[in-house]
């Protein structure tokens, strides 16, 4: 006679929202998007469809959710530096690390305008630019160039880091480019282009694009102050 299999043991505790966002952020970490599925969220869990459903009601909810719980922690640790420049550098740089740190992110975040992550950062920047004294439609447009910025250059990074996991691929493969680049294209601003990249550096990059971002909106509206 067979014996059965033993059946994982189900969990007796409520399953709160939260919960189940960080094991879908987990998931998603270690799996990726494709790895993301109610089944492998109950697996990680030991728990029923049931209890899932409860919460969210579908794959692209739960994306959006574990997104919307990334984002509030970068959010929860960059706000509060009284000084608007400072703050909108810090959350700049923890939005950055935090598709860095979760790739998914980066492509989850375009998907919906609408979805609360994109909002928490639409809001957050905003009112350090409103502290800046932009206003009126001049802030609609600086916070446009300012969100796009940030989660176009991140989501770039993050792409390129799942290409080259560690720093010595990550050179090797800005050595293949910079060659590429200066037999591609004679034109001198290429050539020392191409030969900075070796020391190319996306999260310094980065920073100093959203520094020269500031720098306008300075400039715009007439303030002098440094970065």
């Amino acid at each position: 006679m067979t014996t059965p299999a033993p059946r994982t043991p189900r969990r007796s505790d409520a399953l709160s929202r939260e919960r189940i966002v960080e094991a879908a952020i987990e998931v998603l970490d270690t799996a990726g998007e494709s790895g993301l599925t109610v089944r492998a969220v109950t697996a990680h869990l030991s728990t029923g469809r049931g209890a899932i459903y409860h919460h969210v009601t579908n794959k692209d909810e739960l994306l959006a959710a574990a997104a919307d719980g990334v984002i509030s922690q970068v959010m929860a640790t960059a706000v509060g530096d009284e000084d608007p420049r400072r703050a909108v550098r810090a959350l700049a740089l923890g939005i950055f690390d935090a598709i860095d740190d979760h790739p998914w992110v980066g492509t989850q975040l375009p998907r919906d305008p609408l979805q609360p992550a994109v909002l928490q950062i639409w809001r957050n920047l905003g009112v350090q630019l409103h502290h800046l004294g932009v206003a009126g439609t001049a802030l609609s447009d600086a916070g446009s160039a300012l969100v796009n910025y940030i989660l176009g250059a991140a989501a770039q990074h993050a792409a390129g880091a799942r290409r080259v996991p560690d720093d010595a691929a990550r050179k090797d493969h800005l050595g293949r480019i910079a060659a590429q680049w200066a037999q591609l294209d004679a034109h001198p601003l290429m050539r020392e282009s191409a030969a900075l990249l070796h020391e190319h550096d996306d999260r310094a990059q980065f920073l100093a694009g959203v520094d020269i971002f500031l720098a306008g909106v300075l400039h715009r509206k007439g303030g002098t102050a440094p970065l």
